[in-house]
């Protein structure tokens, strides 16, 4: 394999890892062995130290370069996410960017676990993302079927509710049982089925929606006017703020990151109008 050729596989996520990748490609256009409009592809990711040419080449009809190595479903979805995290506006911007390295390090093996949650909503919500992020939408739907989705279960029935309690999913990425390990601190995809209420919750740990497909409402403590969200505007809930999502028709997808206190078990805060929500989300 030629220097050009092993520079291809310069890890995803380093800095200046993107630029060295185009200087590869550049090497084998001048010797012929690419085409421009390949070496294009590597020239647009070279701004994004984490973006895996490999999709792009695919997405375009074009081959892979020989002796490129892809990288895995799992770490192109970590880059893929952080790229698009650390775009976003909002208080806790600075904490999300500190547990986002470049680099998360090792890929560790973790038991891929299907969910009839996101084996019935995920391609829906997918679907909805694609038009105006096809890339990551091709990253979560290659790395789904490698990740370990769990229905969150320390809530009280009673409290949470039989819609919620069965009708959400949600799978880490980078945490402490994700495959990208990582102390205090846990980024994953959330997926909650269409037209159900996530009933007012709070929990100690700093919190960051980044929501995928829209729009949804929220609301910020009992009592309070529901807020219809689009996709793709951020939601930063501080410790202990209470909150309400009400999914529309389409399912609710979006990263969601935990910055701290990951560990601290979530807390149900009783309302009055969830039955006259719940019949709205229907009507």
């Amino acid at each position: 394999m030629t220097d050009a050729r092993a520079l291809l596989h310069a890890p995803l996520g380093v800095p200046g890892s993107g630029r060295v990748r185009y200087g590869a490609a550049m090497a084998l256009y001048r010797e012929g062995q690419i085409t421009e409009a390949q070496l294009e592809v590597y020239r647009e990711a070279s701004a994004h130290d984490g973006r895996d040419p490999a999709p792009i080449l695919a997405e375009r009809g074009l081959p892979p370069v020989p002796g490129a190595a892809a990288a895995s479903p799992l770490r192109t979805l970590y880059h893929a996410a952080r790229d698009y995290l650390l775009t976003l506006h909002h208080p806790g911007a600075a904490d999300v960017r500190a547990g986002l390295p470049a680099d998360p390090g090792p890929e560790t093996a973790v038991t891929a676990q299907p969910n009839p949650v996101a084996t019935t909503w995920l391609d829906p919500a997918l679907h909805a993302l694609a038009p105006t992020h096809p890339l990551l939408a091709q990253a979560i739907r290659a790395a789904a079927p490698h990740l370990h989705w769990v229905t969150y279960d320390a809530y009280p029935r009673a409290l949470i509710g039989d819609a919620f309690a069965t009708g959400h999913a949600f799978a880490s990425i980078r945490g402490e049982d994700a495959p990208f390990t990582a102390t205090d601190f846990d980024l994953g995809l959330f997926l909650i089925a269409p037209r159900t209420l996530y009933r007012d919750h709070r929990h100690a740990a700093p919190e960051l929606y980044a929501p995928l497909t829209g729009p949804h409402d929220w609301r910020f403590g009992p009592g309070q006017s529901l807020q219809a969200k689009p996709a793709h505007d951020p939601v930063w809930n501080p410790p202990h703020r209470p909150h309400l999502t009400r999914t529309g028709p389409t399912p609710f997808l979006a990263f969601f990151v935990w910055t701290q206190d990951v560990n601290q078990t979530a807390e149900v805060i009783p309302a009055d109008d969830w039955p006259e929500l719940e019949s709205a989300a229907h009507a």
